[in-house]
């Protein structure tokens, strides 16, 4: 969502970084050329009026001035004030009041209210261990109560019962009332929306808060809405009053304005994200990786955090004691093709890696295709369960080319790509064996490693706060301005026209799994 914005505010400061001092003229020109690229994100003039004071009021002063690195400190100064406007610190739902804990979701139709409350059920059931009644408000919509029904199942959730004539605030009593005498810990409150703002939507959503006094109020917003976002949430405060901000869509291609103009103008913190359609695609929202991430500084605290969320602990206990062993066959290689997936693809691992942002160009140039992933797990798929144990079966004998283009047809490749996975199987499989015994433990243990770990492993949340105090600020000593050790990224990116490899968390150095030759 912010990457046209991340690529124009890196392009702006990286200028003030060659520099070897910096005058008034240069920071002031430096300003205009930020102001310009948030005004075209989308942000709100006032709130971009703001922050563009602030700055320059901090980055024309004297410690800017006698300072040795003059442009880095303009760029931390920079990241400051974006982590002043998104909010200084992350904050999550707030359970703490007596159960039923009631959390009424609000915001226009079609910014995603139903499908943010079966997520936000998911994760207080999976996350917090609590027990979630959800119930539908929403009775102007066709079949939007039967919707969250649905959703519901899907989660595992209960829902309240439908009862065909009710208005909202009837519901919200009732849904309070089950809630209390059931044992429930929280209730959800799914809304009804307009396709626009309205009075009588407004006079609905305060009776509703008046029947049902809500500890949470959490407006769902899209994050594509662009400047009307800011209409939406003060109109949304004033009459309603927030607790929260949710925002859909963040994955999309959105110019991002929105997350920063709604924190700013409403004083109320944006909570979560969504991140796409899946139960599981809701991500809590943390204002100073935000700002790493939109200055192309990488998120190194979310990888590590979102591979220790995805990394099947049993399974890796497994892997790390197959490679003691010295042992690595088809089904490991597709177990550690599917981890690369949950964490986004390697796209979505690059994307969190700092100084990778840089390398964008040289990145789209080479073909780079996330679904060659997939591609390689369908051609495993298509053996049988002996010749993924057992890949010598499948060796380049010409005895074997039948196995092959059965493996081949069922997979939908040439022959030639199931050579290919042949190849690269027997090269990590050879560097397994060379690994055995020195305490290789599977992907979180090679992530673990290049993140400065502790003998690699799953990290503990004391690493993780560790960590992030490590990575430090933007500017400041020991902030990495280019990908960490470990992972190279050559001219010729691996992709389908072959070059070098990068080293990356679980596959060692070296493996593709894209083709193309290892230097």
């Amino acid at each position: 969502m912010f990457e046209s914005l991340s690529d124009k505010l890196s392009g702006i400061l990286d200028k003030l970084t060659g520099r070897g001092a910096l005058s008034e003229e240069d920071v002031n020109a430096a300003m205009r050329e930020v102001r310009r690229a948030l005004l075209e994100a989308d942000v709100a003039l006032d709130v971009v009026r703001s922050f563009i004071d602030r700055t320059r009021t901090k980055a024309v002063g004297a410690a800017v001035v006698k300072s040795i690195k003059p442009g880095q400190m303009v760029v931390k100064i920079v990241h400051d004030s974006l982590v002043e406007m998104l909010g200084e610190e992350s904050q999550t739902i707030d359970l703490n009041a007596p159960a039923p804990v009631a959390v009424m979701l609000i915001g226009l139709q079609g910014a995603g209210k139903t499908t943010t409350a079966a997520k936000i059920a998911k994760r207080l059931t999976e996350r917090n261990k609590r027990r979630v009644l959800m119930a539908s408000l929403d009775v102007k919509r066709p079949a939007a109560q039967e919707q969250l029904r649905v959703l519901g199942e899907q989660v595992g959730v209960d829902t309240l019962p439908i009862v065909p004539g009710e208005d909202p605030v009837t519901i919200a009593r009732r849904a309070e009332s089950v809630a209390r005498l059931q044992g429930y810990d929280v209730v959800i409150l799914d809304t009804a929306g307009r396709t626009h703002i309205d009075e009588p939507l407004m006079q609905e959503m305060a009776e509703i808060r008046d029947a049902a006094r809500p500890h949470e109020i959490l407006l769902v917003a899209d994050a594509l809405t662009g400047q009307d976002a800011v209409n939406l949430a003060k109109n949304f405060n004033e009459r309603v009053g927030v607790t929260g901000i949710v925002l859909t869509r963040a994955d999309g291609d959105g110019r991002g304005g929105a997350a920063l103009s709604m924190r700013a103008v409403t004083g109320k913190p944006i909570k979560l994200l969504g991140v796409g359609e899946k139960m599981d695609a809701l991500e809590d929202f943390h204002p100073r990786r935000l700002a790493d991430r939109i200055l192309g500084m990488g998120d190194i605290v979310s990888l590590v955090e979102k591979a220790a969320e995805q990394i099947d602990m049993e399974q890796a206990a497994k892997m790390a004691e197959k490679m003691r062993r010295g042992v690595f066959d088809l089904d490991d290689l597709s177990n550690q093709l599917a981890q690369i997936e949950k964490m986004g693809g390697m796209g979505g691992i690059l994307s969190m890696l700092p100084g990778v942002a840089k390398m964008k160009e040289q990145l789209n140039n080479s073909a780079f295709d996330d679904k060659a992933v997939k591609k390689q797990r369908a051609i495993i798929s298509s053996m049988t369960p002996r010749e993924r144990r057992n890949p010598h079966l499948l060796s380049d004998d010409a005895r074997k080319a039948s196995r092959k283009k059965r493996i081949a047809a069922g997979s939908g490749v040439q022959v030639e790509a199931v050579n290919r996975l042949l190849k690269q199987h027997r090269q990590m499989a050879d560097m397994m064996k060379a690994m055995g015994g020195k305490g290789g433990k599977g992907m979180m243990g090679k992530l673990g490693q290049m993140m400065g770990m502790p003998g690699g492993g799953m990290p503990s949340p004391e690493q993780i706060a560790a960590l992030q105090k490590q990575v430090g600020a933007p500017g400041a000593p020991g902030l990495p301005a280019s990908p960490p050790p470990g992972f190279n990224i050559p001219a010729n990116f691996p992709g389908l026209g072959g070059g070098g490899t990068p080293k990356l968390p679980g596959l060692g150095g070296g493996f593709n799994p894209f083709g193309g030759k290892k230097k």
